[in-house]
């Protein structure tokens, strides 16, 4: 039985290196968890933020949201946050630091999913390995998420690259870019401007 498709913005990071919260810059006119939340919400319109309590002043309150339900830090905290609200639900994950990311890499990750593989993955143009933050993830995938945290391993890449999942190469690749750092958001500001 395919499991229903939901969406996940994860909003919860730090954001240590970048100095502000990575969520609110607006690359696009508005917060960067707007501009993902309205691309995911164009896929399914059941769509979450995934965040930390303290974050919710900030954030819209119109939007659902899943706060982080576990103790830890990390993407892995989102992810099995969400699987903790939603058991039977598979989850497209969005990372916020995606300015360039847009809805033709969505709708080709999604046109390929594969409901019987623990995850279906877009591939990393930098080191060529699943990118966990631009994926599909089934329940499947989310409990062997969990079993690995568990266990003190809190790596969502190292759970994809142990479990069945397809990867594919984007042929919007150059989408997948991580803005981090001021620098990088600056970078990306530039490569939007043109």
């Amino acid at each position: 039985m395919t499991a229903p498709l939901k969406g996940l913005i994860l909003c919860g990071g730090r954001s240590t290196r970048m100095q502000q919260d990575k969520s609110l810059i607006a690359y696009h006119g508005m917060p960067q968890w707007q501009y993902l939340y309205q691309l995911v919400h164009n896929i399914t319109p059941d769509v979450y933020l995934s965040c930390r309590e303290e974050q919710k002043p900030a954030l819209s309150e119109d939007v659902p949201m899943i706060f982080d339900s576990i103790e830890g830090n990390g993407p892995s905290v989102g992810l099995l946050s969400a699987h903790a609200a939603f058991p039977d639900a598979a989850w497209l994950v969005l990372a916020v630091d995606l300015p360039l990311i847009s809805q033709q890499s969505l709708q080709y990750l999604v046109s390929q999913r594969q409901i019987l593989k623990d995850a279906t993955s877009l591939i990393s143009p930098v080191n060529h390995l699943p990118e966990p933050l631009i994926a599909i993830w089934e329940p499947s995938g989310l409990k062997k998420l969990q079993h690995n945290f568990n266990e003190g391993k809190n790596c969502p890449r190292k759970t994809l690259l142990q479990s069945d999942i397809l990867q594919m190469e984007n042929p919007f690749s150059a989408e997948q870019f991580n803005a981090n750092t001021p620098e990088e958001m600056k970078e990306a500001e530039e490569q939007i401007k043109h």
